[in-house]
């Protein structure tokens, strides 16, 4: 993995963040908080961003690439479009970490520390830590959204593609003629003698 430092409150970054969906709607002094506690990872193929059961406090964006999420050894999902969210739930519960995620191919992840201890520029630590959580919940709403928003559009479009008429599934086989009806004898003809399957000697 290579690590960037923290990154700075400047207009380049504010307007990177900004590129991202879920941030898009934020005021630039968040965007600034944000910034401060974040940042830029580059990871390998295969590469692991996060270990199941772990406590650690980070949150990230994809910005690009594609992850894999595996559950006990099993995939359980993957993501591939710019500004996803992982790592949320972790910091949402305060629980240990309920899935391991890896890079697949060269992928970079926004991650933003959010412990935010000792990096918020305020006076009072309580209050900024708070102003910075709210932030962060603000953000979570967002994605959220979004993504209800998306499984709405799915769902409507699953229903409707359920509701269409099957499709033929090829030529149908033509129908055995039924045998034709024997002509009647004319009066007075001999039947037909039996035929024989030996021949005498």
């Amino acid at each position: 993995m290579l690590e960037s430092k923290f990154l700075k409150e400047n207009i380049e970054n504010i307007q990177r963040l900004m590129s991202i969906q879920a941030l898009k709607h934020f005021e630039t002094r968040n965007l600034g908080k944000l910034l401060r506690l974040s940042k830029i990872r580059q990871y390998e193929d295969g590469e692991q961003i996060i270990q199941e059961g772990d406590m650690d406090p980070w949150l990230y964006f994809l910005l690009s690439g594609k992850i894999r999420i595996t559950k006990e050894g099993e995939e359980i999902g993957t993501l591939t479009r710019k500004g996803e969210i992982f790592g949320e739930m972790r910091i949402i519960d305060d629980q240990s970490r309920s899935a391991s995620v890896h890079a697949v191919g060269q992928t970079v992840c926004l991650a933003v520390d959010t412990s935010a201890g000792t990096r918020m520029d305020a006076a009072d630590e309580k209050e900024a830590r708070l102003d910075f959580l709210l932030l962060l919940y603000r953000i979570f709403a967002e994605y959220i959204t979004a993504r209800l928003r998306l499984t709405n559009e799915e769902l409507v479009k699953a229903k409707r593609d359920a509701k269409k008429p099957p499709t033929s599934q090829g030529p149908s086989k033509p129908k055995p003629e039924a045998p034709k009806p024997e002509a009647p004898k004319a009066a007075g003809t001999k039947p037909d003698a039996p035929k024989r399957y030996i021949e005498s000697v």
